[in-house]
């Protein structure tokens, strides 16, 4: 962590210090460290006496993998006394990222604690450390400044955030940072096994029937480097799948023998939003696919990242070639 985040660091530890009633919120789609933060940073402030409220804004409904989590007091809707409250987004790369934004204008504080190392910072107060594996990673060197006691409760919270966006320790950010976080929330005790029955063996069977039609009309290009697939939204009816129900299918298309990329494109399910999302994922490490996804407004980690898109889904191809084509280009 650089000198500048350090002092970030305790900027964030002052502010949470300093203030009484907060509104906790992560991005829209969330996945295993969007929630975990999400649900760590509640349990934390709630042990130091504050008053907090966990907001995913929005009527997409969550991931079925983390249906095991303590999520009940999840509001979908800004309460009413939102004005009222500082801002902890968390995981959120960039504004655009929260499900309703603007609700940046109307809070007296908002309080920027993420790893993309493209973050925006849209914070008055930003902790964005790019070297941590996991936003999870990030809130635990928070929660030591506070002196919070990990609880069982606060360590699983923890343990999901940092074994999901690792790829269960085994993408590139599984530092042995991570590792030594990863023992020493189990030894606060977060329960490996129901961690790993909750989100990796409790698949519907709607998920894998989209999964089947991903496979089915995947296509290799650039001599098997690139593999890309979609989603139509009449999919998802089909099949009886809602949104968050394709999270993962990408994975797949990236193990593929010889991929140094992998692109799934979605229609998402709703007549809101974004006509179409693209997500992309790198298996080799030269390979920055959040700089792509930049180039449509998106972005994310080196390896991982995304972007939404009105463009055809043959135009959305072409676009991912000629860019991947381009970064491979010697500078």
């Amino acid at each position: 962590m650089s000198s500048q985040e350090t002092n970030d660091l305790a900027a964030v530890a002052e502010a949470l210090r300093a203030h009484d009633r907060f509104l906790l919120t992560t991005h829209e789609n969330p996945d295993g460290d969007a929630l975990g933060s999400l649900l760590a940073a509640k349990l934390a402030l709630d042990q130091l006496g504050k008053d907090t409220v966990m907001v995913l804004h929005g009527d997409a409904p969550l991931p079925g993998e983390y249906a095991f989590m303590a999520l009940g007091e999840l509001l979908r809707r800004w309460p009413d006394d939102a004005a009222e409250r500082v801002l902890l987004a968390l995981d959120c790369a960039n504004e655009s990222r929260i499900a309703d934004p603007e609700i940046l204008g109307r809070v007296p504080l908002a309080i920027d604690v993420d790893h993309h190392h493209d973050n925006s910072r849209f914070g008055q107060i930003n902790l964005i450390d790019s070297t941590a594996s996991s936003t999870g990673e990030v809130l635990r060197d928070v929660f030591r400044e506070l002196g919070v006691e990990l609880t069982p409760e606060i360590a699983e919270a923890l343990y999901i955030a940092l074994v999901t966006d690792t790829g269960r320790f085994q993408y590139t950010n599984t530092t042995p940072k991570a590792l030594r976080l990863a023992a020493e929330l189990v030894e606060a005790g977060a329960d490996v096994h129901r961690v790993f029955q909750g989100v990796y063996e409790t698949v519907q069977f709607a998920k894998l029937k989209l999964l089947a039609r991903a496979l089915e009309r995947a296509q290799v290009y650039e001599g098997g480097a690139i593999v890309v697939s979609y989603l139509l939204r009449t999919d998802f009816g089909e099949v009886g799948a809602a949104e968050p129900y394709s999270e993962g299918i990408i994975d797949y298309l990236r193990a593929v023998e010889g991929a140094d990329m992998a692109v799934l494109i979605r229609e998402p399910p709703r007549s809101d939003g974004p006509l179409r999302r693209v997500s992309l994922r790198a298996s080799v490490d030269e390979l920055d696919v959040s700089a792509i996804a930049r180039k449509s407004g998106g972005g994310g980690h080196r390896q991982a990242a995304g972007f939404s898109s009105d463009a055809s889904i043959d135009e959305i191809t072409d676009f991912v070639r000629r860019e991947f084509a381009a970064a491979r280009q010697p500078a």
